[in-house]
């Protein structure tokens, strides 16, 4: 009598094989925020900008680290009054910026704060929220902005208005740029990219469409190798400027620098 064949064990899936990684990483960012939280709510308060801004910076490249970035820049940040502007991806852009430019306060959409424990952080650490729904909130946060930028602060936006996926730039909305233009600040633009081994725009961090955060969390703690890549341009000038014209010319900038890390990838 022949023998049945030995029954074939397929193999795990690449993420069933991540899972224990990557729930200690999610684990251990938990814990992270829930540290920052506790930075914001009790030390914040007795120090000054400074010690602020250093205590942003060191916990959003730890944070990069705990979900297994890598994080590569080049430039300097512009001293003194900056609008910042910068193509949007994902979700981890702001911890990327802030690793970079700590002193920057962000404009973000106000659905940040519904985020469980995120959004109490991220509103901690001086973000302006847009209820990008009301189109009359928008004078509100340029007028915000604006003040801001007189006091000296460096504020970051993101003009695409929604993520992309990093492979090209979408249209900048010029709304925000008014604040820059009104107070004659110069505007500094800055180039995102997350990358991963052979490829130089990581899917992984897509942050589109119906994808949840837990989703999008999922996929980055599961990922190997994967890095962000967060490179400052040479302000620019936007005294007597059009705000249009200015949004084209800042998105053409952007555009042509992730062309060129495209080829040096």
């Amino acid at each position: 009598m022949q023998a049945a064949p030995a029954p074939t064990v397929s193999p795990a899936s690449p993420s069933l094989r991540r899972a224990p990684r990557a729930l200690w990483r999610l684990t251990c960012a938990v814990l992270h925020v829930l540290h920052g939280l506790a930075i914001v709510l009790w030390r914040f308060p007795h120090l000054d900008a400074a010690q602020r801004a250093a205590r942003i910076g060191w916990w959003s490249a730890k944070q990069l680290r705990l979900l297994g970035l890598q994080l590569h820049s080049s430039g300097t940040p512009r001293p003194g009054a900056t609008l910042l502007v910068a193509n949007h991806i994902s979700w981890l852009d702001i911890a990327a910026l802030h690793a970079v430019v700590p002193h920057a306060r962000f404009v973000s959409k106000a659905d940040v704060l519904r985020w469980p424990l995120l959004g109490r952080l991220i509103g901690g650490a001086g973000t302006l929220f847009i209820e990008r729904e009301r189109k009359r909130d928008a004078l509100r946060v340029v007028h915000a902005i604006a003040s801001s930028l007189q006091a000296g602060q460096t504020v970051a936006v993101f003009p695409e208005g929604t993520t992309g996926d990093g492979r090209s730039v979408l249209p900048f909305h010029a709304n925000l740029l008014q604040a820059a233009v009104s107070t004659g600040t110069p505007v500094q633009p800055a180039l995102l990219r997350f990358s991963q081994p052979g490829q130089p725009f990581s899917d992984t961090v897509e942050y589109l469409g119906d994808t949840s955060l837990a989703q999008s969390m999922w996929r980055v703690a599961c990922a190997r190798d994967l890095a962000v890549h967060v490179q400052l341009l040479e302000p620019m000038g936007t005294r007597h400027a059009d705000r249009r014209a200015l949004a084209e010319h800042l998105r053409e900038t952007v555009a042509a620098a992730l062309a060129d890390a495209t080829r040096s990838a």
